[in-house]
This record gives C-alpha cells, structure tokens and sequence, in this order.
C-alpha cells in the first residue's frame, strides 16, 4: 500500500511530521521511527520557521489556515524536500525486526555471521595495534602550530608530497578478507542435504544463503531486458539520437527540475546521461549540500589539520598504491586525500552501525587500558581503511569538482552500499551473498568451465573476488563503470555486481576453457577495460537459456 508524506500544522503555526499510510490507519513502527529521525532534523527546523514565516502573508487566512499552510509549502517546494528525506530514510534504514528479538539481531541476524565478523574486527583491530607499537607511531597526536600551519598551506596540493611511507602497510588487502569469507560455516546446516545438489559443493562459498537464480534476476530487473532502451547500447554512434537518447536526456532534465529522488531512482536504471548524472546521484541519495553540509565538511577538514592518526598514513598509502597509479583517477590524488581524510574524522558514519554486522573498533585515550571511561571509537568514524579503500571514492571525482559536495556523496554512498562490500553478512547486498550469487550462477549456466577452472586450481571466485569486493572500481574504464553504478543506484542493491563477474567469465569463456594454471586464467582476465558493461549484462540476464 502506498505511503503518503504529510505535514500537521499546529494552531500557532508550527508544523509535525506525520507518514501515513493510505486510507489513514494508524503509523506504523518504520513510520513512528522515521519521524523521530526527521524532528531532530535540520530540515525539520527550517520547514518550522518557514510555516512560521508564511503566517503574515495576506492569502493565509485563519479559519483555513491548516490547509493554507500546507498548501503554501506544497508550492513553495518544501513538502518534495521532506518527501525526499522520508524515502531517503526508507532506503537506509532496515526494516524493524520482530519486537522480542535482541539489538545484535538488527545487525545480522545470524549469530555465525556475527561471530565471523567480531573474530575478523579483532584480527584487523590487532594488525593495526602492532603496526603502532612496531613502528612507534601513536594512534592519535595533536599536530604541532607549524605543522598545521604547514598542512593548511598545502591542503589543495596534498599529492605533491612524497612523504616516506615504506614503513606502513596496508591493515589488509581483498585477498586477507576472501580467506576469511571462504571459511564461513552454518553450524545447524548439512551440507548433504543441500537442495542445489552436488555443483553447490564445487564453489569456495560453503554458506546456506537465499540468493536469486536468472528466473528471478529477470523478474527483479525488468528494466534491464533487451526491449528496453539503455544508456550504454542505444546511445552508440552508429545508432540516431533521436531514437532514444535525446528523449532519455529531456526526460532527466524534467526529473532532476522536479527534485523527485523515487523518479531519479527509478529513471537511473536505464542509465544517466554524462551531463545529469551528479545531479541524479545526489538526488537519489538526497545528498543536499546545504550550508550546514560545507560547514560540516569545513570542520571535518579543521579536524584533520589539528590532530594526525595513523590511519592518515594508511590512507596516504592505499592512494600512492592505487588511484596514483590508474591511467584514469591519478589526476584526483588531491580530492582523494582530502575527502577520506575528513571521512575518518566523520562521527556521523557510526549511525551506520545499527544496522551493520560490523562493530566499530574501540581503543583507549592516555593508554589508560581497562578504564571504561577513557574508551574512544578509533578511528572516529570507526571505519579501518584496507588496500583498494579510496577507489570506492576515485570514480566519483569524476562528477563533483566540489569538495563538500564530493564528500556528501561518497559518504552516503558508503553508509547504503559500500560499506557491505568489507563486513560479514548475510544480506543480499553483503559481499558473502554476492560470492555465493556468483558462484551460482556459472555452476549453473557454465558448469563446464566451472569444473574446468577448479580442477586446474583456478576457483573462478580466486579471480572475481577483487573486482566484487570495490564493485569493479579500478578495472572496468571510468564511463563504464558509472554505467554499472547507475544500476547499483537505480535498483538500490548490489546483485548487479555479481551478475556482472559472472557475464565476465560467461563472455571469455572459450579463452578460459584453454587455460591450464590459476596465472594464465588470470592474464585472460587481467584487462576489464575494453569491455562493455550493459550489453553483458543483458546478454547474460535475458539472452541466455534456462
């Protein structure tokens, strides 16, 4: 049933936030929470002030004055803001569980998967302990008046140093983390009696988890079917614009003048024209960039000039190892230093953890061990940067020139998608499902090439797992991969990811069915980036046989 977004305006002008559902029944527990997020809000605050404001026009009239109100901001474009707000909330906060069930299971409801991830954080927390203590390097220091001098001089042309880095190493890399999710084990499941049959037991991933076959993917992805224009096919040069472009392009022109996130959402899966495509992201994630966002960014940035962290250096080093080194993303070293140096410092990312399997890890201040008191997050967004971090943030230069307005998106790109990519979990969009899809899907479209690369050693998933694991950034060419992400977007998940590693394998299949060693089958995968996003994807979803 659809749900409505409505402001009650009191007698003195006030206004409260109430979602209800259609037909006026009573709210329901997602809606009772998404209103006690938004009246502490900002937004909530100006929408007050403005309905205040609006009193002492003459066209609101006292014995009318709810309706007047609400009419005056309905026009005034202050109801499609909150409206925007309210699906926003939808999108990133998990659905309410069972009223008996404990906190951890918001989290991740299966306790095997939380177990998995606690014993991972402690792994991670304890490498980057020893780094401290081997290298003699504290965790946090207050920069001394000249050095923040220095950094703030030089907070634009960060790339241009070279600081020494030999001594630091990343905390871990993609293949640390595979090792990990490959040793998942459900305790309360036999594998025997595995309803998939034997080709389940060929894969590395060994987990019970409820993933989509192409049937399903095909009903999911309506969109993406072979009859339906998308950017990424229909706008080659040897088809006419007039077929389906330059309607596409006027259409996303109105979405974005009508500031509706739902329609920028659903007009993303088909793709976004170069020229909208900041402007739609931001507004399907309703990354506003208000003032109190530049000023927050501002202050994030003071942070970083006032205190050092030994993450700075691990993020120094994940950009110098990789965008520095990318033919398309090296020309953005300074925004990528700049963007996840405040990130580390962003205290509102741990609102994430309610609804993250992972934890954020915790240390002491002044050494004091064992004083629960003196316990602090570290770092204080309570997210440890691993190898490959900052090309989550890489591709996304390419559509902001504004910091601030960088920073906003990246972050919430973050908090709804890319956070899943590095923690345990069972959910659809958690990087063990994505695995287990992946799998799945070339056991049963290619077993042939499936067995052949296992027995030779060569676990399709040894390959694919890199690329899964940043979401293809740093392998597929830069307009490429933005058309994958308007997908990831468009359809509010990250199935899409593993649909597409699969279509990789499916489409080098003859090469791959001569290979003899996990290191050629590798160099026939090495080079992603002449490939073309949207028509393998589509060939594998909707051209393939079932």
């Amino acid at each position: 049933m659809e749900r409505g977004t409505s402001l009650s305006v009191t007698r003195e002008g006030g206004t409260s936030l109430s979602v209800t559902r259609e037909g006026g029944t009573s709210l329901s527990v997602t809606v009772g929470r998404i209103v006690e997020r938004l009246k502490g809000s900002y937004l909530h605050s100006q929408i007050e002030r403005q309905a205040k404001e609006c009193l002492h026009q003459p066209e609101i009239k006292l014995e009318s004055i709810k309706d007047d109100v609400r009419s005056f901001l309905r026009t005034s474009g202050w109801e499609r803001k909150l409206q925007n707000a309210v699906y926003r909330e939808l999108h990133v906060q998990p659905p309410p569980g069972h009223p008996a069930a404990p906190p951890e299971h918001l989290k991740e409801p299966l306790a095997y998967m939380r177990k998995a991830q606690a014993s991972w954080e402690k792994r991670v927390l304890k490498s980057l302990n020893s780094m401290s203590t081997e290298l003699e390097v504290p965790l946090a220091r207050m920069r001394p008046p000249a050095e923040q001098k220095e950094l703030s001089d030089k907070w634009n042309e960060m790339g241009a140093d070279e600081p020494d880095l030999s001594r630091f190493r990343p905390v871990y890399a993609p293949k640390d983390f595979l090792e990990v999710v490959t040793g998942l084990r459900n305790p309360n499941h036999d594998c025997s009696d595995d309803d998939v049959g034997v080709r389940s037991h060929w894969g590395l991933i060994q987990v019970p988890l409820n993933i989509r076959d192409v049937p399903q993917l095909r009903q999911a992805y309506p969109e993406l079917n072979l009859n339906t224009g998308q950017l990424g096919i229909d706008d080659h040069a040897h088809i006419h614009p007039d077929l389906f472009e330059s309607e596409f392009v006027q259409i996303g022109k109105r979405v974005v003048s009508e500031q509706d996130s739902a329609a920028a959402q659903q007009y993303s899966r088909q793709g976004c024209p170069n020229g909208l495509r900041g402007d739609l992201w931001a507004l399907i994630l309703n990354a506003t960039n208000q003032p109190q966002d530049v000023t927050h960014y501002e202050q994030l940035a003071a942070g970083v000039i006032q205190h050092d962290l030994l993450v700075d250096n691990l993020i120094y080093k994940d950009v110098k190892l990789t965008a520095s080194n990318d033919d398309y993303y090296f020309v953005f070293e300074d925004f990528l230093y700049q963007v996840l140096l405040c990130f580390s410092r962003d205290t509102a990312v741990l609102d994430h953890f309610k609804y993250n399997s992972a934890s954020p890890p915790t240390s002491y201040i002044q050494g004091k061990v064992g004083d629960e008191e003196c316990v602090v997050v570290y770092p204080p967004n309570g997210v440890i940067p691993f190898h490959g971090f900052s090309m989550y943030v890489a591709p996304l230069c390419f559509l902001y020139n504004e910091p601030s307005r960088l920073y906003s998106v990246f972050r919430e790109m973050y908090i709804r998608y890319f956070f899943r990519l590095h923690s345990i979990s069972s959910s659809a969009s958690g990087i063990v499902s994505l695995c287990l899809q992946f799998e799945r899907l070339l056991q049963t479209h290619l077993p042939q090439l499936f067995y052949h690369l296992r027995q030779i050693g060569a676990q399709p998933l040894r390959i694919a797992f890199k690329w899964m694991v940043r979401a293809f950034s740093g392998y597929l060419s830069t307009d490429q991969l933005l058309l994958l992400w308007d997908r990831i977007l468009g359809y509010d998940s990250l199935e899409i990811v593993s649909v597409l590693a699969a279509a990789v394998f499916a489409f080098r299949a003859e090469n791959l069915m001569e290979v003899t060693s996990l290191a050629s089958a590798e160099a026939v995968l090495a080079d992603l980036s002449t490939l073309k996003v949207m028509p393998l994807i589509q060939v594998f979803l909707f051209a393939t046989a079932i």
